[in-house]
């Protein structure tokens, strides 16, 4: 019997630790096909907590908290983090666990994550669900994108990079999670803040690495193998609206769906309808 939401977050989390010296930490539970949740640049194994019921009835599911997420401790520097060492880590703890082959779904930066995993070793991926990947690069194939881009660069990344700097880092955390998110999500408030007031160091390794955002070849995403599924919501944040369109434009073999009431935050805000886009998606690789 599947974990209902309010006991999936009192699971404990196993510790692996990688060849490369990483600890990952896992929650698990399920049978069937294997099927990993990548959380969010502030996020970490708990954020997949309202699709854990649904997922796991059916599915042998894993969430982990990526390198600098809660509960790891990893205080190794890396100046240039950025998804493709994620998808490095997860490739590892792949091995570890045994895994084969897996269903990528991710949300956010865990969505960059999967699709850059898919890259580098298609074999091991059997579908990729990305929710709004913020591959940062792909705004610049538009206009209102390059727009959108330099907005969010001057009145969010700058701001909050420069807070990161002098120390100053639950405002940066404020800036960072208000700019990604918008008016529509209240991220900044009560227990949604303290969480990501845990997650500190992920979003700081990221906003001060040389290349946060490294480009994924359109031609190589448009070759990948795999199902894909994209998906976003229908009021999200101009910069994530433009690259969105780029990506999917780059991506014409992919299934594409905005979601209805939603912003950035799909899997929280719209749960129900994620849910059940995805699991129909995945319903058709069986």
């Amino acid at each position: 019997m599947a974990t209902d939401t309010l006991d999936f977050e009192t699971l404990t989390p196993r510790a692996w630790t990688l060849p490369s010296g990483v600890q990952l930490h896992t929650v698990r539970e399920g049978q069937g096909r294997p099927v990993i949740f990548i959380h969010g640049a502030m996020g970490d194994w708990r954020s997949w907590a309202p699709q854990w019921p649904a997922f796991s009835a059916q599915f042998d599911c894993i969430s982990y908290s990526r390198r600098y997420s809660h509960p790891n401790r990893n205080a190794m520097p890396s100046p240039d983090h950025s998804a493709l060492h994620e998808a490095q880590d997860l490739l590892a703890l792949m091995d570890a666990m045994g895994l084969a082959q897996a269903v990528l779904v991710g949300s956010s930066y865990g969505g960059f994550v999967a699709l850059a995993l898919a890259l580098q070793a298609p074999e091991r991926v059997a579908a990729v669900v990305a929710v709004e990947p913020p591959m940062m690069k792909y705004a610049a194939r538009s206009a209102s994108g390059q727009a959108a881009a330099l907005a969010f660069r001057e009145q969010v990344i700058e701001p909050a990079n420069a807070a990161f700097r002098r120390g100053e880092d639950a405002l940066a955390a404020q800036i960072m999670t208000g700019g990604i998110n918008g008016a529509r999500d209240a991220v900044n408030q009560g227990a949604a803040m303290a969480r990501r007031l845990q997650n500190l160091q992920a979003m700081k390794m990221l906003a001060l690495s040389s290349d946060e955002f490294p480009w994924l070849a359109p031609e190589a995403l448009a070759a990948l193998p795999m199902p894909v599924l994209l998906l976003a919501g229908q009021h999200t944040q101009p910069v994530h609206r433009a690259i969105f369109e780029n990506v999917c434009a780059a991506m014409p073999q992919a299934q594409q769906h905005w979601i209805e009431d939603a912003g950035h935050g799909v899997t929280r805000e719209q749960p129900e309808r994620f849910n059940a886009l995805v699991l129909s998606f995945l319903a058709a690789l069986r």
